[in-house]
């Protein structure tokens, strides 16, 4: 082959390289520099004033262990919102898919409108109602139960969690269900399985994709939650992005901040890694070959 064969071939391999420059530019600006600002800081030392100082050391990530009670309340209440979430999403979005018919679009608007709002809004509403002249109020009223705690509870906290990520489970399980092919669950009927056999074996397996989706989609946003337990729990309940707004505005322990938000984002890597691998697991072979 000539050389004027070969050379419009390889500026054709150069179009691509040089289309992708620009996303290849932001992505080291706006998300790899951070990081490496990130780490550097982590494993400097706190100035006397507070702040940061250049340095190395590790006593940073040592001193985690002492900040493990809102490591373990961010889990615990992102697992829980998560799990909460998914059980009252699945349903809804079941419903929308297969029974709503004509009403799919109201209802779909009824859902997302709410949230065209600002979430600090939304949340303010909640603290009236579940405060002492709201829901506790109207109970006592009625007669139905007396001295009523539901602000500045985990209870808020998790309603929070469900009513403000609600959309974000639901709408990825409904289009996944909604791009279910009726042919399969029309099959699974026909040879002889019931309506609970035809959903474990065909429409759960076939939605998973969407629920874990939906759960990623909750639970690392819940995972960096800052506002929900300071104004529904009443700072009560510790999370992780209250301990990096004390050690970055209160205490300006910028290096353990660091690697406390370091350490965060290394295991939201973690649970990224696992979604992709169990969405190659769900997305291989049909599962319902073997009822069908």
């Amino acid at each position: 082959m000539s050389r004027k064969t070969m050379a419009p071939a390889s500026r054709r391999g150069r179009g691509p390289a040089l289309a992708s420059a620009p996303a290849v530019l932001w992505f080291l600006l706006f998300m790899f520099a951070p990081l490496v600002v990130l780490f550097i800081v982590s494993v400097g030392v706190r100035g006397p004033g507070g702040g940061y100082q250049p340095g190395f050391t590790l006593d940073n990530y040592g001193e985690l262990q002492t900040r493990l009670v809102p490591i373990l309340n961010t889990i615990r209440f992102s697992l829980l919102g998560t799990v909460v979430t998914l059980l009252l999403a699945y349903p809804l979005a079941y419903y929308l898919a297969m029974k709503a018919g004509r009403k799919k679009v109201v209802l779909l608007a009824l859902i997302i409108v709410p949230f065209w709002t600002s979430m600090l809004i939304r949340t303010y509403a909640w603290t009236f109602l579940l405060g002492s002249k709201g829901i506790p109020e109207v109970l006592s009223a009625m007669g139905l139960a007396d001295d009523v705690r539901l602000l500045n509870t985990p209870f808020a906290i998790v309603l929070g969690i469900v009513y403000n990520y609600l959309p974000l489970m639901l709408l990825p399980i409904y289009v996944s269900l909604e791009r279910l092919d009726p042919s399969l669950r029309a099959a699974s009927k026909d040879l002889g399985a019931g309506r609970l056999a035809t959903f474990r074996q065909v429409t759960l397996p076939l939605s998973a994709p969407g629920v874990l989706s939906g759960c990623l989609l909750v639970f690392i946003p819940v995972m960096g939650e800052y506002l929900i337990p300071v104004l529904l729990g009443g700072g009560r309940s510790y999370f992780l992005g209250n301990a990096l707004a004390d050690l970055f505005l209160q205490s300006r322990n910028w290096p353990l901040g660091a690697a406390l938000a370091g350490s965060f984002i290394l295991l939201m890597s973690f649970v990224v890694v696992g979604y992709s691998w169990l969405t190659r697991r769900l997305t291989g072979p049909l599962p319902t070959e073997g009822v069908l």
